[in-house]
């Protein structure tokens, strides 16, 4: 049983490395053609502003993609599962969270300032995304209290 549970490990690990690898990739060809349609628009001098905008908001989601990637790879491949504690799992679970909190956040303001450029009916969308990301907040501060260990 050992053999079989060894071999489920190893294919996780290397499940989960391919799985990292890609994310990381595609999160810097992301950040990539941000800079490259800045590069454009700055040499065809075409709509910087806009360029800028939409660079942010690609960066921003190539950031949170790596950090997804580097989490990935931080804890499916390099940690062993079975030497984690549940405080370790809390903090592993808070750690991941926060980094979807704060791409959702930078993302929601990317959208706030585009909209408000453009149409003020179109601010409803960032603003709901906006709040979304301060429930995940909230949402995660109840957690860490309902959790804590008592002997804080």
């Amino acid at each position: 049983m050992s053999e079989m549970k060894r071999y489920s490990e190893w294919m996780g690990r290397v499940v989960y490395s391919l799985i990292s690898l890609s994310l990381a990739g595609i999160s810097i060809a992301m950040m990539g053609a941000a800079l490259w349609d800045i590069w454009g628009s700055l040499h065809d001098k075409t709509l910087l502003v806009k360029a800028l905008l939409d660079a942010i908001g690609l960066i921003v989601i190539g950031m949170a993609v790596f950090d997804v990637s580097k989490f990935l790879l931080e804890e499916e491949v390099l940690r062993s599962s079975s030497t984690r504690s549940p405080a370790k799992q809390r903090a592993t679970l808070l750690k991941f969270l926060v980094i979807i909190a704060i791409a959702v956040s930078l993302e929601a303001l990317v959208f706030i300032f585009d909209a408000g450029k453009k149409d003020v009916a179109d601010l409803v969308y960032p603003t709901l995304l906006l709040v979304s990301a301060v429930l995940v907040v909230v949402g995660l501060g109840v957690y860490q209290r309902l959790t804590r260990d008592e002997r804080e």
